[in-house]
């Protein structure tokens, strides 16, 4: 399991750093509904994003056939290396310039009349419109299927990335819930500051992450 827990860590952290999806619950949970809602799309995102190790891993285990990390599955890390770089500049370049105006996109602009069925939706179209999760779960995925871990430990894998993957949306909802009074302060202090930082955070991100499993894949074609 320590293998498929290695190699599936950064992915993880790295879908875990959205913040997108730390604003929309923060919002969500300011609403009239707000414990409703927040809930809701940490549901959402958490069991779209466990969709793709429930689906991934087993048919990985099978396609490796028995072989541990196969060289089709440095290939595919190579891949997804190769396209974290290329988002990571493509978000750099389309970062917004001093001067422009940018309007909120509109499920922000519509957060006041959510329901929970609506907040789980969008907690999953977050997690699924955003390219680097589903190729950061994927990787992932094809990590732990691959690895030479036993069932169990592909499971426990498989759902230590499913939780740390979620913490974007989690750790707002667990403050809400159990951080008493300061709480709404504290929520509102990490909403501004993921708004203010996230044209930064994630080209940075993206960039480190895709370096990463450039690195990765190659030292596991040539070993």
């Amino acid at each position: 399991m320590g293998d498929a827990v290695g190699r599936m860590l950064a992915p993880a952290v790295g879908i875990a750093i959205s913040p997108m999806a730390l604003v929309a619950t923060v919002l969500l949970l300011a609403t009239p509904r707000g414990r409703a809602d927040g809930t809701a799309f940490a549901v959402g995102w958490t069991a779209a994003l466990a969709a793709v190790p429930a689906v991934v891993v087993p048919l990985g285990s099978r396609l490796a056939a028995g072989t541990v990390a196969p060289d089709w599955s440095w290939w595919f890390e190579l891949a997804v290396g190769g396209l974290l770089l290329l988002l990571g500049v493509r978000r750099w370049w389309d970062r917004p310039r001093e001067g422009r105006v940018h309007g909120p996109p509109e499920w922000m602009r519509t957060v006041d009349r959510s329901t929970p069925a609506r907040s789980a939706a969008l907690g999953a179209t977050l997690l699924a419109t955003d390219p680097k999760n589903p190729l950061l779960a994927l990787a992932a995925a094809v990590a732990i299927g691959t690895g030479g871990a036993p069932a169990s430990g592909k499971a426990g894998a498989a759902a230590l990335l499913v939780l740390i993957g979620s913490l974007g949306t989690l750790l707002p909802l667990a403050v809400h819930l159990h951080g008493g009074d300061h709480a709404a302060r504290r929520l509102d202090e990490w909403r501004a500051w993921a708004a203010t930082h996230n044209a930064a955070v994630q080209p940075t991100l993206l960039l480190a992450l895709g370096t990463s499993h450039v690195g990765a894949a190659l030292s596991g074609l040539t070993a």
